[in-house]
């Protein structure tokens, strides 16, 4: 017997909400406002979609209209922000990464790796050399970044060629840009248990990061002090990173009631220094 035709879901690329997202997705950290024609142009959708679904999303405070221009709105940002909230890593974190950060006096993140880009969770302080380029939600390429290195040392063969498919143009004269050299640079990362960004992404801005690992030894973040590459001194700032690190795991995955097949202390997620 044939299926009802209202069984048959359309495909995801022309449904609505899969429209909604494309619009929404075109507005980025570069490009915040947008025309009716520039969404049209960088979604590939027919005007008058386009037009009639910006008007929804404008009624539901997803997108704000200001002239011809639009913007995302502010329904959006209490959305994340909401997420962000309910987020457990960030929350666990949280008073670890505040204590880092006034033990320090340096900018402190918190990141996640998706895809071949890092995204911040959580941003505490600044910089003291000026302006960070880096923002609550936004992202950055991993492979030269302090934290995107941390993750991609310890990520999977895939996820991590993922990333090198992505390419590695330079961002400034010490981006590393050569495959094999980066690849070099994990295998130290995971024999000291921390990685730096020395000016790789920007000029006058240096990054020292430890990666936060699950019971089964896989990444799930990543924490970075960043700040200008005077103030960024190893034996002063890699001692409380990792012990912000290692308190993060803790108070993460209880170790306490670690299970019989995960691995040892040694071998759970704690950074460890190697020497060199």
């Amino acid at each position: 017997m044939p299926a009802p035709a209202a069984a048959t879901a359309p495909p995801l690329e022309s449904s609505m909400l899969a429209r909604a997202a494309r619009i929404l997705y075109a507005f980025t950290a570069t490009t915040p406002e947008l025309s009716m024609s520039d969404v049209v142009r960088r979604t590939g959708l027919p005007r008058s979609s386009v037009h009639r679904i910006m008007d929804q999303l404008v009624q539901l405070r997803a997108l704000e209209r200001t002239g011809s221009r639009y913007r995302l709105g502010l329904g959006l940002l209490e959305l994340g922000a909401l997420a962000v909230h309910q987020n457990r890593l960030r929350e666990t974190a949280l008073p670890h990464l505040r204590a880092l950060h006034a033990a320090t006096g340096v900018l402190v993140h918190l990141a996640v790796l998706d895809g071949h880009e890092i995204v911040y969770l959580e941003k505490i302080g600044g910089s003291a050399g000026g302006r960070a380029p880096s923002r609550l939600g936004g992202r950055q390429p991993a492979y030269c970044t302090g934290a995107g290195k941390a993750i991609l040392a310890f990520a999977d063969a895939d996820r991590l060629a993922g990333a090198l498919a992505a390419g590695l143009p330079a961002r400034t004269p010490y981006t590393i840009t050569d495959e094999r050299v980066l690849r070099r640079e994990l295998a130290r990362i995971r024999e000291h248990g921390v990685a730096f960004d020395r000016e790789e992404g920007y000029r006058g801005i240096a990054c020292i990061a430890a990666p936060l690992r699950d019971a089964g030894g896989a990444p799930v973040a990543a924490i970075s002090i960043s700040g200008p590459p005077a103030k960024m001194d190893p034996q002063r700032l890699v001692p409380p990173l990792l012990t912000t690190s290692r308190a993060v795991w803790r108070a993460l995955f209880a170790p306490g009631r670690r299970r019989a097949d995960a691995p040892p202390a040694a071998d759970s997620g704690f950074p460890v220094i190697g020497k060199g």
